[in-house]
């Protein structure tokens, strides 16, 4: 990452926003910040943000008073207008944050409602609103997954943290709404609203952050050859009530050859084609990790459980899961890399389906540590299983006795 902030600028503005840390009045310190500073662009916040996590601050600290530093960058802000053609990532992922914040309002409309006369056609309405909210998931999983691996390769690592720290955050006030629509315990007519009406300004904080800080930096440092790429896995993910326009009109690279030379193993061969088509084919999906936690490798099967994007390869994988579960993350690879473990498992419902999620550590013959393998798959039909089965089923669409 470039270095545009100068030693004297950055000295003068960390020292505001821990004066802001400390309780010193927002009104002195955007004084302070106007005489001393001027203007800040969207990028030089952004590696602000990172130095002050280098330097010891706590990553959830930084996000919890990121409203603090919005309201002092606020004029530096406002003059920010990211501009990007219709088909560019940014104006899609702009154009689905009007639909959820439309529909957050909704949500905190009719929460506003409910606190004052309980009515079960209202909360049926809050519970269809937050289903088609909860859609949205699409969106948050194309930035970790897409938009997030592409800036950390421009050394942008702690603005996606933080607003990943803040997607997790919309999705445990989503949860808690969703618990209260169907347990409705004693109150709750009047915790629904509050969370309706935190999720509402959770979004217009959040939104507000993206495009005036987030996305300008991506314009800023991404490469233009790098949004067609980005763009073509977005598509790959899906889109929440949009509609993206194609991509212009390019050539496209001839495609390398699948055949050519086997691929030799101990125990037999293979093409690349072959090769691949045989891990696809596994009922499970496989995630490999070298031995510099770095992605190497993902199958691609029919029915994927948990996503996975090509702007993941060459990433850590501490950067490919939410900042709340780093350490899990962490603690696993070095028990593998130490010999402590063989295997660590677990187990979650999702969608009403049991997914069972194992890690193996991969060595060599020498029993020298290679990486990690990730093999998720979903279980359900497997627990049901029982007593014996020895005939072949008939083949979907064939003949009738």
């Amino acid at each position: 990452m470039s270095e545009l902030i100068s030693e004297r600028r950055k000295k003068a503005l960390k020292e505001i926003i821990r004066l802001a840390h400390q309780g010193v009045p927002v009104e002195e310190l955007k004084a302070r910040f106007r005489e001393e500073l001027g203007e800040l662009t969207p990028l030089e916040i952004a590696q602000l943000e990172q130095q002050l996590v280098q330097e010891g601050i706590p990553r959830e600290e930084l996000a919890r008073l990121c409203d603090i530093h919005i309201s002092l960058f606020q004029n530096a802000l406002e003059k920010v207008q990211p501009i990007a053609p219709p088909w560019h990532p940014l104006t899609i992922l702009m154009e689905e944050h009007r639909h959820m914040l439309a529909l957050a309002q909704e949500m905190k409309g009719i929460g506003g409602r409910l606190a004052d006369r309980p009515d079960k056609g209202l909360l049926a309405e809050l519970s269809e609103k937050l289903k088609l909210l909860e859609e949205a998931d699409v969106h948050y999983l194309r930035e970790e997954n897409v938009l997030f691996p592409s800036l950390e390769r421009h050394g942008i690592t702690e603005p996606p943290a933080i607003m990943w720290l803040e997607h997790d955050h919309i999705r445990s006030l989503r949860k808690e709404l969703r618990r209260l629509i169907a347990e409705r315990p004693e109150g709750f007519p009047r915790r629904l609203a509050e969370l309706a009406t935190a999720l509402a300004d959770v979004f217009t904080s959040h939104f507000y952050k993206e495009t005036k800080i987030l996305f300008p930096t991506a314009l800023e440092v991404v490469r233009e050859d790098e949004w067609t790429r980005i763009r073509e896995e977005f598509d790959e993910v899906g889109y929440f009530r949009v509609s993206p326009p194609p991509l212009p009109a390019m050539v496209d690279p001839e495609p390398a050859p699948m055949g050519g030379e086997r691929i030799r193993l101990s125990t037999g061969d293979f093409t690349q084609e072959e090769l691949e088509a045989v891990l696809n084919s596994l009922p499970v999906d496989i995630t490999f990790v070298d031995a510099q936690d770095r992605v190497r490798y993902f199958n691609q099967p029919k029915g994927r459980i948990f996503l996975r994007a090509k702007a993941v390869l060459g990433r850590t994988v501490q950067n490919c899961h939410p900042p709340k579960s780093i350490h899990i993350v962490n603690r696993i690879v070095e028990d593998f890399k130490a010999g402590r473990r063989d295997v660590a498992e677990f187990w979650i419902n999702m969608k009403g389906r049991l997914i069972y999620i194992r890690y193996f550590p991969v060595r060599n013959e020498r029993g020298e540590y290679l990486g990690t393998i990730e093999v998720t798959q979903d279980i359900t039909d497997i627990q049901r299983i029982k007593g014996e089965k020895r005939l072949l089923d008939d083949v979907a669409g064939g003949t009738n006795g």
